[in-house]
């Protein structure tokens, strides 16, 4: 009698193993391999019981997808292959695991099956979700590290020392749990972003090697985001992601791609919920990422957003003193005047990077010249970098503001896709003056103007450029905008 129920068990084991191998080659074949090996890859049945076909996948994420685009689907297809299967539901398998206590029921107990009787085939074996190809993978995935961004090297100045203090703070208590989540720093380029996040990440990786500290920069995300889907391998990029403890995300303006952003707001959803740490870092506050998907604008809103702001005086020269004293160790006998000080912090104003700048073109000039550091000479040497750093004063929403304002258009009309007359000439004067007032490049100054192609903003940059060429009036025009944007 007990071997009679043992092989029924067997084979009712065996003929939903076939089942479930009948409704993955209809999917393959229905979806294409692609599809199928982003989303169904990692599905496996925990139990089928009252009719009822539990589906387990390794993440929130790809429960949530599936069921919402696939769950009809997947029921239709187990509904097919005969009356035993009337419903289908989707978990997370850790959940799952949690929920069912015994396992798959493909397979006989043990104790149960005949010694003569074949192993019944199994269902896709249970993986564990940060396995070791995911660690390798993980590895893999992280932007490089500069060893000289640390706490230690950081200048502090009233312009960031709360983003310096939000920083330590989730460095020193990111193993006790979550302080600020997501947070959230911007500024404009070279006040210490990226150095904030990896001396954060430095401390983290050597004070907590147990957790899984994840930085990356935006363009690093997008590139092995693609790459995982050129070689069949997203769902274990996902689950890499998925399984980390605290994410850094770096110049988040440059990351661009409806699927990509799709998958990063669920990669952040998931951490979030998960009680997990993100951190990102941007040129600008998440209402002014024009090109990024609403939704995840408004999950990086929901954070702590900090500004690191321009240097101030005493900040700037702290700044120098450091890359001088540093300088020195490579340079014996390096050293800079009081009255040169005094022009660099007068006259760089805007980047800490400009001021380390400055200092490393005065020991080249120094070095390779053989001539004494003067006044002259860091006159002469840094006259572009000045000019340089007056032009990057003027942002591309100042350019938008200051012209929708001069032609009573809205910001919206200025990046919407409207062709008349009345907003496309504004929307070439604003071009125009992004290109001739900022570092932007074309593609980036046309992402800025509503996802335009660069060669639309090289249009309306030459147009403008030969028309004031013959026209006086448009001439000072220009004028009198470049006047208003640097005052």
């Amino acid at each position: 009698m007990l071997e009679a129920e043992a092989c029924g068990v067997a084979g009712a084991a065996v003929g939903h193993a076939d089942a479930w191998a009948r409704v993955r080659g209809r999917l393959k074949a229905d979806l294409g391999d692609e599809v199928f090996s982003c989303w169904f890859a990692g599905m496996n049945v925990e139990q089928i019981e009252g009719g009822t076909v539990w589906l387990s996948v390794p993440s929130r994420f790809l429960k949530t997808w599936i069921s919402t685009h696939y769950r009809d689907k997947l029921a239709a297809l187990w509904q097919a292959e005969g009356p035993a299967y009337r419903k289908v539901e989707v978990s997370v398998r850790s959940a799952m695991r949690a929920k069912v206590e015994t396992p798959a029921r493909f397979a006989a107990p043990e104790a149960a099956r005949p010694a003569s009787a074949p192993a019944p085939r199994a269902a896709v074996p249970l993986r564990p979700v940060a396995d070791a190809a995911s660690a390798r993978l993980f590895d893999d995935i992280s932007s490089p590290l500069d060893p000289r961004y640390t706490f230690e090297n950081f200048v502090e100045g009233a312009s960031n020392r709360l983003a310096l203090a939000a920083a330590r703070q989730v460095a020193d208590g990111s193993a006790s749990g979550v302080k600020f989540n997501p947070l959230y720093i911007h500024s404009s380029v070279g006040q210490g972003k990226t150095h904030l996040l990896q001396a954060l990440t430095h401390r983290l990786k050597a004070e907590h090697p147990e957790m899984r500290v994840l930085y990356l920069t935006a363009e690093h995300f997008m590139y092995r985001f693609v790459q995982s889907l050129q070689t069949q391998s997203a769902l274990a990029f996902k689950e890499a992601l998925r399984t980390i403890d605290l994410l850094v995300i770096d110049d988040m303006q440059f990351l661009h791609g409806k699927q990509i952003q799709q998958e990063f707001c669920h990669t952040v959803n998931t951490l979030i919920d998960g009680a997990r740490q993100v951190i990102v870092a941007a040129d600008r506050p998440p209402v002014e990422l024009e090109t990024m998907d609403e939704r995840v604008r408004s999950r990086l809103s929901g954070g702590l957003l900090i500004e690191i702001g321009a240097p101030d005086a005493a900040t700037r020269r702290s700044i120098i003193e450091r890359r001088i004293a540093l300088t020195a160790q490579h340079m014996p006998g390096f050293s800079v005047p009081d009255d040169v000080i005094d022009f660099i912090v007068r006259n760089v104003t805007t980047s800490g990077r400009d001021l380390e700048g400055a200092v490393t073109r005065l020991a080249g000039h120094n070095q390779l010249t053989g001539l004494t550091l003067s006044l002259t000479m860091a006159e002469t040497t840094l006259k572009d970098l000045i000019r340089v750093t007056d032009t990057r004063r003027v942002k591309i929403e100042d350019i938008q503001r200051v012209v929708s304002k001069h032609y009573n258009v809205s910001k919206q009309d200025l990046l919407s896709s409207r062709r008349t007359r009345s907003i496309v000439w504004p929307r070439q004067i604003a071009m125009y003056l992004a290109k001739s007032l900022t570092l932007r490049s074309l593609p980036e100054i046309g992402r800025r103007f509503g996802g335009r192609d660069h060669t639309t903003v090289l249009h309306a940059v030459r147009k403008v450029e030969e028309m004031i060429g013959s026209d006086e009036a448009l001439t000072q025009e220009i004028e009198v905008l470049k006047r208003m944007l640097e005052a």
